[in-house]
């Protein structure tokens, strides 16, 4: 049977995948939590390292989805590992070696990200930017839960990228105000497999639970 790993964006941990995890229950569903959120001196290389031991402690095919910065780890950590089958990229990063986040978004941090200057990274105004079309209820619990982001987790650099050995999926999150579209989709064209996009914000994880997971489900079918 085929195992899912879910893994967490940048400032978040693993509970924003609660929703769409209780659409899942028919699977073998796993989360991770990425010592970067609230750890200053983790980045990429501890994250990534988290999750390849989560994914090498599985016996039987593993699908991957990766939301926004967890694209990044992903990419990093699943090279090489046989028993991942299918990697999905949730309006996430698809960086290539050699490759930081913070280069990717062209070496300047978005006006949205508060550098605190101690390592940590905050967000400024993150309703807008993460869960806009997100119910009250639901962002209200969101924004209780973020936690500071270390910044190394967006400075250190891709040693690989899984995605050009295993097959992948990009969805397009269309009204994402994080992560534009546009890039969004110069990301998916870069991965080369399948695209979909969907007409949500940056966590359709919270707004649309039951999309998410039925593109989940579609995935693990491929695998």
């Amino acid at each position: 049977m085929t195992t899912l790993i879910l893994v967490h964006g940048a400032w978040h941990g693993s509970d924003c995948w609660n929703a769409v995890r209780s659409q899942l229950s028919d699977f073998e569903v796993r989360t991770v939590e990425l010592p970067s959120v609230g750890t200053v001196a983790a980045g990429l290389h501890a994250d990534a390292a988290v999750l390849r031991e989560a994914v090498q402690g599985i016996d039987g095919p593993v699908v991957v989805v990766a939301h926004s910065y967890g694209g990044a780890v992903a990419s990093e950590a699943l090279a090489g590992l046989q028993n991942v089958k299918h990697i999905g990229y949730l309006c996430a990063f698809a960086l290539d070696a050699g490759e930081s986040l913070l280069g990717a978004v062209g070496g300047v941090a978005p006006h949205w990200w508060n550098i605190k200057g101690d390592g940590w990274i905050t967000v400024t105004d993150p309703a807008s930017v993460f869960y806009n079309g997100v119910p009250a209820e639901a962002t209200a619990e969101a924004l209780e839960n973020l936690r500071p982001q270390s910044e190394a987790a967006f400075t250190e650099e891709l040693g690989a990228a899984a995605w050009r050995e295993i097959p992948s999926t990009y969805i397009v999150c269309s009204q994402d105000q994080a992560i534009p579209p546009f890039a969004q989709r110069q990301m998916a064209a870069r991965v080369g497999g399948a695209v979909r996009e969907i007409d949500t914000s940056h966590s359709p994880f919270l707004s649309h639970p039951e999309l998410v997971a039925g593109l989940i489900r579609e995935m693990a079918g491929q695998a």
